[in-house]
């Protein structure tokens, strides 16, 4: 399994990019999200990836974070989505726009991917709505959760910090609230759903901000 891809960039297409690994190059396909973040030619990249493996193809597919590449792993589970409809998804949504939608139960937000109807959109928040908070509750890079930056792993050269993973700006903000939430005794998909909502009014929040809204929307109405 081929889990991890860094090189330098040598052309991209409106689909995917070819990256040159000490010179073998590798065609990754990524969602319009991911390659629009991407530097240019000639320059250093580094992707998470993941390796579909059928009788007529092999083919690359690759993430700027960990929790992006969980979200196509779930997404293609679905029955009727294959890897083009996760990167759709992906790319029109982006990981924490999906977490958000299918915490939230709104299949409206996944059905405005290309090509996705609404029949499968509400499969994919009916058949995912459960493992949201384990998934929001990732966060960051592996490189953040080991404790080290991109360039510190042994790749062909450092990566620059216009190369390197991004993280949503609130992404351990969220699994905080979710993790303070869980100790107070609220089911996962409960404090998911409101985390989600609180991250979507109030982009960039930090805990503390995101735990009292989401406890004011878990509050008892009325």
């Amino acid at each position: 399994m081929i889990g991890k891809i860094s090189g330098r960039i040598e052309y991209r297409t409106t689909d995917h990019v070819l990256i040159d690994v000490r010179g073998v190059g590798y065609l990754v396909y990524c969602s319009e999200r991911t390659l629009a973040a991407l530097p240019g030619a000639g320059q250093v990249a580094a992707l998470y990836t993941d390796l579909l493996v059928r009788e007529d193809v092999l083919q690359l597919f690759g993430f700027q974070t960990l929790v992006e590449k969980e979200w196509h792993r779930l997404l293609t589970s679905v029955q009727g989505v294959g890897a083009k409809a996760s990167l759709a998804i992906l790319g029109t949504l982006g990981p924490d726009g999906v977490s958000r939608a299918i915490a939230l139960g709104d299949w409206n937000a996944v059905k405005a991917a290309k090509g996705v109807g609404p029949k499968i959109a509400q499969r994919v928040v009916l058949d995912l709505k459960d493992k949201a908070p384990s998934v929001m509750a990732m966060g960051g890079t592996m490189a953040q959760a080991q404790g080290e930056s991109a360039a510190d792993f042994d790749v062909i050269e450092p990566v620059s910090p216009a190369s390197a993973p991004m993280t949503p700006p609130n992404a351990s903000a969220q699994a905080e609230a979710m993790s303070a939430l869980a100790n107070l005794g609220y089911a996962p998909g409960d404090a998911a759903g409101a985390v989600a909502q609180a991250a979507g009014e109030q982009e960039g929040a930090d805990t503390p901000t995101l735990i009292r809204a989401a406890l004011k929307l878990l509050a008892p109405k009325g």
